[in-house]
């Protein structure tokens, strides 16, 4: 819940603000944290308005921000600049009013002694479980500068490998979009005129050219209909989705669809050894780090074979022999990490994985790339020949036999 609230610091001077809280009481523990005097504290009415949600969304922090936050982060705590100043300096800077907030916040929390992971922490929105506990362990190391650097490089990896692979899908739904877009022009604008001059010539009509016409009829006489059951469907849909028994019915389609599921597999498996090895360089242990990947996999399959896993490895069980057990998991990972476990190298091994299954997520997006144009081109052919032999023969037969 947000609160708004009027104090004074130590220094007698008024400050303004706004922060998080769960009740008002946390919400006054919070500002005293930071040292100031309450002087009135209200909960802020959220609107649901249209104008208000434009301003959030188009406010909102991308995981590209917190890419080049991160980065700048590890490039400052480097040059041994104080944790206030350096979040002081970057709130000064951001261009985002609502980053500029965040950060402005994390540093007041720092002026009032508050750690930095429990500083952000207090931002779930924008700093994940696993950034968080990175950066809890870089303060316990004391090697926090490091600990930053790992995940700027871990964000800007994840970063790139994410963003290649949704651009990949990009070029072929916009033109799947506008071939079904002309096409539904075609069969309700311009078919319906044509079908009807062929009809009244009398002729028989190939069968296909029939098929074009039922499917234009019934476009044209029942598209409300049909526009009204698949906006029901579609929110059926997305609410099935939001559910915990949806989310893993779609999560296990995408890593079993041909060739598509294969990309989805390596992608999550790169997240899954990447995390793994960034989380356990830094000296976290695996138990945690298993807990964590689990958290932001994003894939309710591996989210589950990775708490399976941290149960057994709990129970005493190595990592190799509980994640061997499972399809999805290939061979060669369980392997890998058999033999980093016997060395005291797992961290190493991981690295290795992550780095081989990026490669092979960038080889599976080109090739899918390469393939994608030529398939679009046969299939948008077949689709346009289709509808104009189904109207342009039976005119020509009927033009021949005048």
């Amino acid at each position: 819940m947000l609160f708004s609230y009027k104090a004074i610091d130590q220094t007698n001077v008024k400050r303004e603000g706004t922060v998080e809280a769960a009740n008002i009481d946390a919400a006054i523990a919070t500002v005293q944290k930071r040292g100031y005097t309450v002087i009135s504290i209200d909960p802020v009415e959220e609107k649901d308005d249209l104008l208000n949600f434009e301003i959030t969304w188009f406010q909102r922090i991308s995981n590209k921000e917190v890419v080049i936050l991160s980065r700048q982060l590890a490039t400052l705590f480097d040059a041994q600049v104080s944790a206030l100043r350096i979040f002081r300096l970057l709130g000064t800077e951001a261009e985002n009013p609502q980053m500029q907030k965040v950060l402005n916040d994390i540093a007041d929390d720092l002026q009032a002694g508050s750690s930095i992971s429990r500083s952000l922490a207090a931002h779930p929105d924008v700093f994940s479980d696993f950034y968080i506990n990175m950066i809890r362990a870089g303060e316990e190391s004391g090697s926090l500068e490091q600990s930053f650097g790992y995940l700027a490089d871990y964000l800007d990896r994840t970063y790139q490998i994410v963003t290649k692979a949704k651009n990949a899908l990009v070029y072929p739904a916009f033109v799947v979009g506008v071939f079904v877009l002309v096409m539904g022009l075609m069969l309700t604008m311009v078919i319906p005129r044509i079908s009807q001059i062929l009809i009244d010539s009398g002729q028989e009509l190939p069968v296909y050219t029939k098929i074009v016409i039922a499917i234009s009829t019934v476009l044209t006489d029942y598209i409300g209909i049909i526009l009204a059951l698949a906006s029901i469907g579609g929110v059926f849909l997305w609410r099935f989705l939001k559910t915990p028994v949806g989310q893993r019915a779609f999560d296990e389609l995408k890593i079993t669809i041909p060739y598509i599921g294969d990309l989805f597999q390596k992608l999550y498996l790169a997240r899954i050894c990447d995390n793994l090895a960034t989380m356990l360089q830094s000296g976290i242990s695996m138990v945690q780090a298993l807990e964590v990947t689990a958290e932001v996999v994003d894939n309710a399959v591996f989210k589950e074979i990775l708490q399976n896993t941290l149960v057994e490895v709990k129970g005493g069980r190595s990592f190799a022999d509980s994640i061997a057990e499972y399809p999805e998991i290939p061979g060669v990972l369980s392997q890998m990490a058999k033999v980093g476990e016997e060395t005291g190298n797992l961290s190493e091994i991981m690295k290795t994985l992550a780095t081989f299954y990026v490669r092979e997520v960038n080889n599976a997006v080109d090739t899918l790339i390469g393939l994608i144009e030529p398939v679009m081109i046969v299939l948008l052919g077949v689709g346009v020949g289709t509808l104009l032999a189904s109207v342009l023969m039976p005119i020509y037969n009927m033009t021949a036999s005048i």
